[in-house]
C-alpha cells in the first residue's frame, strides 16, 4: 500500500470509529447483554458491515454538548424502562385491546444523521417501531400500539420530535442547534405574550 493509501486509510478509519462505537452499542442493546462476548461480536460484526456494504462517510457534525449527551442517555434509559411497564400494561389488560396506528413525523431539523438517531432510539423505546424512512422529506413512519384517538396520534407526534431536539442539543451541528434555540426563544416569546394578554 502505498504512503498516500495509508494515510487514506488511517484517516478513513478515524472517521468511522464513531460510528464503529455506535453499532457496537446498538449490537449490545438488541442483544440486551453488556459483557466482553457481545462487546467482541459486535464489533466482529461492525467492521463487517461497514467494510462489505460501504456506504460513504457521513460527515459529523463537530459538535458534541458532553451535558446533553449525558442527559440524553439518562432520558433514553428512562424511556426504555417507562415505555416497557407501559407495553406490559397494555398488553395485559384484558379489558380491551390497545389500539395501533401508522403515524407520519416530519422532523423539524434533521439531517441524515439526526434522522438516523432519531429512528434508532423511537424503535428502541417499546412501543414504537419505524417502519419507513423518507430521507427526500425527512418523515418518518412509525407503528405504535396505545392509540385510541388523534390525542394519543399528537402525543406520539410530540415524543419523536422531542427526541429530535434531544439528539440535535446533544450532537447536532451548530446551525441546527441555532435553528433549534430560535424556535424556542420564539415559542418562550409567543407564550409569554399569550399570558400577558390573558392576564388583561
Amino acid at each position: 500500500m502505498s504512503p498516500e493509501g495509508k494515510r487514506h486509510f488511517w484517516r478513513d478509519l478515524r472517521a468511522q470509529l464513531p460510528f464503529l462505537a455506535w453499532l457496537v452499542v446498538l449490537w449490545m442493546l438488541l442483544w440486551g447483554q453488556f459483557t466482553l462476548l457481545a462487546f467482541v461480536s459486535g464489533l466482529v460484526v461492525a467492521v463487517f458491515v461497514t467494510r462489505v456494504f460501504r456506504l460513504p462517510t457521513v460527515e459529523l457534525s463537530g459538535r458534541v454538548n458532553v451535558f446533553y449527551a449525558a442527559l440524553f442517555v439518562v432520558q433514553f434509559l428512562w424511556a426504555l424502562l417507562r415505555g416497557a411497564v407501559t407495553v406490559a400494561i397494555q398488553v395485559f389488560d384484558f379489558r380491551k385491546q390497545p389500539g395501533t396506528a401508522i403515524i407520519a413525523v416530519p422532523l423539524r431539523y434533521a439531517d441524515d444523521l439526526v434522522m438516523t438517531h432519531v429512528a434508532v432510539v423511537s424503535s428502541l423505546v417499546p412501543g414504537s417501531l419505524v417502519v419507513e424512512a423518507d430521507r427526500d422529506r425527512r418523515v418518518l413512519y412509525m407503528h405504535v400500539i396505545g392509540v385510541d384517538g388523534m390525542d394519543d396520534v399528537e402525543k406520539q407526534r410530540r415524543i419523536v420530535l422531542r427526541w429530535e431536539r434531544r439528539v440535535v442539543r446533544a450532537l447536532g451541528d451548530p446551525a441546527q442547534y441555532r435553528a433549534l434555540k430560535a424556535d424556542e426563544r420564539a415559542r418562550a416569546t409567543a407564550a409569554g405574550s399569550s399570558t400577558k394578554g390573558g392576564a388583561r
